[in-house]
């Protein structure tokens, strides 16, 4: 964002952040350093969408917004930007949500991306930003981010929620241990508990989130020295809250951060293009080189099969009563209502067939 503005600018600006410009530790300077700075915000559910609406809000200039799914109306119960429209005409989360806060700054770029984040496209959709927050609910992704802000140097902000707990922790390469330094690896699909089999509660998203948001505040405006650098950690529903000293933990043989070996960023296309998503009955197909293809293409292939429906960003078609691909541009596929990989990938073969 141009820092020579003209007065009319600033006048407005002076007025839209005045409180928060007022806080002593932000104030004028940390309020444009905010308007200069660029973030990336991988998933844009609960946790993703709090923290865009805080990042928005606070004035930060760039914000990148990155999700490969769709609203639901299960997600409105704590995914605070979507509502009953997105859900009945099946937006995708990263319009949805750029729509949403387009309306709330337009001071403020924001930058949508309806996809999957991967090995083949996460170097690319994480450069070019101070600091990546985490939205997800999936250790793998948790671990392709952490190979990237290692390689380019870039921070980012672990956080993660399920019932009624949650846990945050900030990283900072070359500083902080890194998410491989505290965990070998992700843990395998089925082992851990997710929105989807234990349930979440609205309350400890904000918790995490705005958690999240006040340590990237502090990093954009280079208040480093206030960073919280604990793994906090809280279980609001049984009042218990915790911060554990992680400083010890930085390995000196850690693969990624000692090592330099991006095991995630550089897994091979094979394991990556197929992924059943945990606590979803669903399976994410991928293909490695995406489709020419255009969504009114799937739509005439499709309709003599089955049920079609169709909008700008995806298109639905119901292969059997119990389930439903959905197709994105590019040629991405969700296999609703099914976690058998090998039913998925011959449902996929059948109707798409690339």
């Amino acid at each position: 964002m141009d820092t020579h503005l003209h007065s009319e600018q600033t006048d407005t600006i002076d007025s839209r952040y005045s409180r928060q410009i007022l806080f002593s530790p932000i104030g004028t300077e940390g309020q444009r350093k905010l308007m200069n700075s660029r973030i990336a915000i991988v998933g844009m559910g609960a946790l993703g969408t709090v923290l865009a609406n805080h990042m928005v809000r606070a004035g930060v200039g760039y914000v990148r917004l990155i999700d490969r799914d769709f609203v639901d109306t299960s997600n409105l119960q704590r995914q605070m930007l979507y509502d009953e429209e997105d859900a009945n005409t099946t937006t995708p989360k990263a319009i949805a949500a750029a729509k949403r806060l387009e309306l709330v700054n337009s001071l403020v770029r924001i930058e949508p991306h309806v996809t999957d984040l991967n090995a083949t496209n996460a170097e690319e959709l994480l450069s070019g930003v101070d600091l990546i927050l985490d939205g997800t609910d999936n250790f793998s992704v948790r671990f392709l981010i952490n190979d990237v802000s290692i390689k380019l140097g870039i921070p980012w902000i672990y956080g993660g929620a399920v019932a009624s707990r949650g846990v945050s922790l900030t990283i900072i390469p070359g500083q902080t241990p890194c998410l491989r330094c505290l965990f070998t690896q992700a843990p395998a699909a089925g082992t851990t508990e997710t929105c989807d089999t234990a349930g979440v509660i609205g309350g400890i998203i904000h918790i995490v989130a705005s958690f999240q948001a006040t340590e990237a505040l502090k990093l954009l405006v280079g208040a480093q020295e206030q960073l919280n650098l604990k793994m906090q950690q809280w279980d609001l529903w049984f009042n218990q809250q915790s911060a554990i000293r992680v400083d010890s933990a930085k390995k000196p043989d850690c693969p990624a951060c000692a090592m330099k070996q991006y095991d995630y960023l550089e897994a091979s296309i094979e394991s990556d293009t197929i992924q059943s998503l945990c606590g979803r009955n669903s399976v994410q197909i991928h293909p490695v080189v995406p489709s020419t293809k255009q969504l009114e293409y799937w739509e005439e292939r499709l309709k003599p099969l089955g049920p079609v429906e169709k909008n700008r960003f995806l298109l639905k078609f119901q292969a059997a009563p119990d389930l439903q691909l959905i197709i994105f541009p590019g040629g991405r596929v969700l296999i609703q209502g099914t976690d058998d990989l090998i039913q998925a990938k011959s449902l996929y073969s059948r109707y798409i067939g690339m």
